[in-house]
């Protein structure tokens, strides 16, 4: 058994017992159902949205290579400059080489789970560099030291109260401080951090092909800050979040904005085309956009897991699930946590190390119902247990308990052997085990239904 699959089993059972962190968990979640309740009002048609998003999203990954050179073009024309990163290593190590050209001691970064993915903050900190999160909640988890909980809202986990005590604790505010009080002292803080800083890094919520320009979107303006002030702009993004045209946007931002947070748009949407222009009185002057593959290659490579790719990281399907709302974010020990992290999280580290994640779910389909994009998460999940089994990750234990069930459903008299004591006595000395200590062995009834349906259905 993995180390990482015992970590989870561990984790889970703490946090699914844990009263008060799903009371937290419950309560967040709750405002964003009913903000995203009220969002959806504005569509008139969300279904039909809905399904011109899915198919313009398929026509951007079934034609990556197209749009990804199509946006190289555009945006190197504009004086940017694009780094092709295969892997984590190679994207961080270009992005420490610039930062060491131009002498950069300090980086103020929006938030961006690109760079969470690739462990971004531990390689500029072995390397001298001091990274700042200035995403609110981000910068929450940061002096916390904690990772992002949630795909959009990272502090998710903690109440107000937590949050209180946790500045109090370290930066000496009062420990009754209320939410505005604490917002405009980081405001405070930030401040002098964007001036000082040298560099400023983002993700890309879109890569615009047609115009080669990154689309940003946020609430709180330190995207903006993070991009406009530095002297040098670095935007991360996975390929994947390529869209044909800039009329695109009209569909997707409403969209992400909607299933994100319940907003019609957010507060700060911005198109960046490049560093600074000879006229233009701020922004960068270079900028550079670090396209990351990382495994997106290998779920490319799936004729049905692919449609994964699709996401735009509106954190829906996390929201809906009743899985993550038991065991919350950090459980899962993954960058991307909830279904859509459990159907690509195994492809980016190894179906060997993290198959199990694509068997922490009900398949109830709720995600599949939630998702704006309309990805089959439920039915890529299956798709993912059945890769495991294709590759013989699954445990020798494991395998050989699904091709027993496997031989007694295919046999009706196999079924039907035994009295019901004999099977409840099998039930309770080889399944209790594997039930759970915290869940009770089904009793087997007396008549099973074959049974029962011969003495209703005598001539049958």
């Amino acid at each position: 058994m993995p180390d990482v699959y015992k970590e989870f089993l561990k984790d889970s059972r703490r946090k699914a017992f844990d009263l008060i962190h799903r009371e937290k968990i419950k309560f967040n979640i709750s405002r964003y159902d009913n903000a995203v309740a009220l969002g959806k009002q504005q569509y008139q048609n969300m279904e039909l949205a809905k399904k011109r998003a899915n198919i313009l999203k398929r026509k951007s990954i079934q034609n990556l290579d197209k749009y990804l050179v199509e946006f190289e073009a555009a945006f190197t024309r504009r004086g940017g400059k694009v780094i092709w990163a295969a892997d984590e290593k190679e994207a961080t190590k270009e992005i420490v080489k610039i930062l060491k050209k131009h002498e950069v001691k300090l980086v103020v970064k929006s938030k961006s789970m690109v760079t969470e993915e690739i462990e971004l903050n531990h390689v500029l900190e072995k390397n001298k560099i001091r990274s700042v999160e200035t995403d609110l909640g981000e910068y929450i988890v940061q002096i916390a030291g904690e990772r992002p909980y949630h795909i959009v809202t990272p502090a998710m986990h903690k109440s107000k109260e937590d949050i209180a005590e946790l500045f109090h604790k370290l930066q000496g505010t009062p420990p009754d401080s209320t939410p505005e009080f604490l917002t405009n002292h980081v405001r405070h803080v930030l401040r002098k951090e964007f001036v000082e800083a040298g560099a400023g890094i983002t993700g890309a919520n879109f890569l615009i092909a047609d115009t080669g320009s990154v689309a940003l979107t946020e609430n709180e303006g330190n995207g903006l800050l993070s991009m406009a002030w530095p002297k040098i702009h670095i935007a991360i993004t996975g390929i994947e979040k390529i869209i044909p045209s800039i009329n695109d946007l009209a569909l997707f931002w409403p969209l992400l904005s909607t299933h994100g947070t319940g907003q019609h748009m957010t507060v700060y949407n911005s198109i960046i085309n490049g560093p600074r222009k000879e006229k233009e009185s701020d922004g960068p002057e270079e900028m550079y956009v670090v396209l990351l593959d990382n495994g997106r290659s290998k779920i490319l490579e799936q004729i049905e897991q692919r449609q994964a790719l699709w996401c735009i990281r509106c954190g829906a399907c996390l929201n809906g699930c009743p899985v993550y709302k038991n065991i919350g974010g950090h459980s899962y020990g993954t960058t991307y946590s909830g279904p859509i992290g459990s159907v690509i999280t195994p492809f980016f580290k190894g179906f060997r190390e993290y198959n199990h994640l694509s068997f922490a779910s009900s398949l109830c389909g709720k995600c599949t119902d939630v998702c704006p994009v309309k990805i089959p998460l439920h039915e890529l999940l299956l798709l993912n247990r059945n890769e495991s089994v294709k590759q013989k990750v699954t445990s020798a234990k494991w395998r050989m308990i699904a091709f027993g069930s496997k031989q007694v459903f295919l046999h009706r008299w196999m079924m039907n052997f035994g009295s019901s004591g004999m099977k409840n006595m099998f039930m309770r000395t080889f399944v209790k085990g594997m039930w759970g200590s915290n869940r009770n062995v089904p009793v087997i009834a007396k008549n099973n239904f074959n049974q029962m349906w011969k003495e209703k259905h005598p001539k049958n």
